[in-house]
């Protein structure tokens, strides 16, 4: 019997290796001679660098650049086979490296980010692969842009302080000293999300407030970034302020596909790509997929829903493991997945959630692998008796 594990991280608990290990475990507990494939998953936001590394044998490499609020830090990228860099912009401009008394988006910047991509440029790179979840910016990308050459300027020809609030006196970008490199590569931007720029679903409004804007700053930061979308449509005759991601990582995305032609692809399907997932789960009997937290949004992009599609495609039954199920995962059943398991064994707090991540992970999957093997024996058995 073949079975695949693909799950996520469980966030501040278990990378989504450590998971699938544990689930690895609970199986050979009742199924010891089962196959089991341990496949790391992850959707585009934080943790995808560790989760594809672990999952690929590629190198990690270091750089040290400029975090959201312009320190020196020592960030991490990926090199993977044919020339391909994997870069989490989170590593750079992550709000994990700023403490919640210090967030604040009118100044918070993207200039390291750029800084990891130089250093993909330098390696010669091919192909980058930037991951855009987790930013503690809403600089609509300027930031990583001005690492690249770029000089953003007001209408006296003065280049604008770095962060958001400034770019409402944008009068003009300069692309003269833009990295001709770029034009080489292919830059894909994998992301879970696929807000516009602007407006009451835009960068500012959605994710500002986890960055540490108030409402009043929410709209001074979206008309902002409604500067940067005039000027920039100004200057290349194409307006991609309501494309699907331009939101993403506060309008990095937008940046991206506007000034270095970057192709947007959904997170899990870029992690799946990279660790051949569809090619394991095609000859599996089983899969297992699983998120620290499963509910409603689980449907829009994250990783047990691209896990489904993918097993739904090869008629391949698929158990989900949650530290918490929450209001509307039931919607997942209609859409391929086969059963769903919160771990907790009793009233526990999420801090003892984590600390036993491993054990109850273990213990679930062995439960389950009891019922799939006494069902599969009763069924054998009422077969040979037809």
């Amino acid at each position: 019997m073949k079975i695949v594990i693909a799950p996520d991280s469980f966030k501040e608990s278990l990378t989504a290796l450590e998971v699938a290990q544990a689930i690895a475990r609970g199986i050979h507990h009742v199924l010891p001679n089962a196959q089991t494939v341990c496949i790391p998953m992850a959707d585009g936001g934080e943790g995808t660098l560790v989760t594809v590394l672990d999952a690929t044998a590629g190198e990690r490499r270091h750089a040290r650049v400029s975090d959201a609020l312009g320190r020196p830090i020592e960030a991490h990228w990926g090199w993977l086979p044919n020339q391909t860099a994997l870069i989490e912009m989170a590593s750079a401009a992550g709000l994990e490296h700023v403490a919640e008394g210090d967030r604040d988006p009118l100044v918070a910047d993207t200039f390291g980010v750029g800084e990891l991509l130089l250093a993909a440029l330098d390696a010669g790179a091919c192909t980058i692969v930037l991951t855009a979840g987790g930013s503690a910016t809403n600089d609509g990308g300027t930031g990583m842009l001005r690492a690249l050459g770029m000089r953003w300027l007001d209408n006296k020809e003065q280049p604008l302080a770095p962060g958001g609030a400034a770019l409402a006196k944008l009068a003009r970008a300069d692309v003269s000293g833009l990295d001709p490199r770029l034009a080489k590569i292919e830059l894909i931007i994998a992301t879970d999300v696929n807000n516009p720029l602007c407006g009451p679903k835009g960068a500012s409004a959605t994710f500002g407030p986890q960055k540490g804007a108030t409402p009043a700053l929410v709209q001074q930061l979206d008309i902002a970034l409604e500067r940067l979308a005039d000027v920039t449509a100004q200057t290349l005759s194409h307006d991609l302020r309501n494309a699907p991601g331009a939101g993403a990582a506060g309008g990095l995305g937008f940046a991206a596909m506007a000034w270095l032609n970057a192709r947007m692809k959904p997170g899990v399907e870029m992690v799946a790509e990279l660790v051949n997932l569809e090619a394991s789960i095609r000859e599996a009997d089983l899969v297992f997929t699983g998120e620290g937290r499963m509910d409603a949004q689980t449907q829009h992009g994250k990783t047990p829903m691209g896990v489904i599609q993918i097993a739904q495609r090869h008629q391949v039954p698929v158990i989900a493991l949650a530290g918490q199920l929450g209001d509307g995962y039931q919607c997942l059943y209609e859409m391929g997945l086969t059963a769903a398991f919160s771990l907790a064994n009793g009233p526990l707090s999420l801090k003892q959630a984590c600390e036993q991540g491993s054990d109850l992970l273990e213990g679930r999957a062995a439960d389950i692998m009891r019922t799939w093997q006494r069902a599969a024996t009763v069924g054998t058995a009422r077969r040979s008796s037809e």
